[in-house]
């Protein structure tokens, strides 16, 4: 998902600790997650299968101290939902924002760049 002032293949990956990091795979899966009020409609809209939705999810979980997404089952003919929590807000909020200003620091340097590429043709 490109954010209005995102510089085009600018990817914005944190390593907060050995072993995890936060970068827009999960990001957009936690918007998907918010928007949809679903695990496996979250995964279809961003064409990811559902072993790797639990995957992902569950390595959120477990790495920060609150969840990020809390799930129900649904009743017997299946479908649960899925929320983002208080800290799943938390945490998308604040990458987003991160991401956000990471691209407006370095725009002027990356248009200067592009200004010295040679043109296609």
């Amino acid at each position: 998902m490109k954010l209005p002032n995102q510089i085009e293949g600018l990817r914005f990956r944190l390593v907060l600790k050995p072993g995890f990091a936060l970068g827009p795979g999960k990001a957009d899966l936690l918007e998907a997650i918010a928007a949809t009020g679903s695990l496996a409609a979250a995964g279809a809209r961003l064409a990811m299968s559902q072993k790797r939705v639990w995957g992902l999810v569950r390595e959120m979980n477990t790495a920060f101290r609150d969840p990020l997404v809390e799930t129900e089952k649904g009743g017997t003919g299946g479908g649960g939902s899925a929320r983002l929590t208080a800290m799943g807000r938390l945490v998308l909020d604040r990458y987003r924002a991160m991401e956000a200003e990471t691209n407006a620091a370095i725009a002027a340097g990356v248009a200067e760049l592009r200004g010295l590429m040679r043109e296609e043709g």
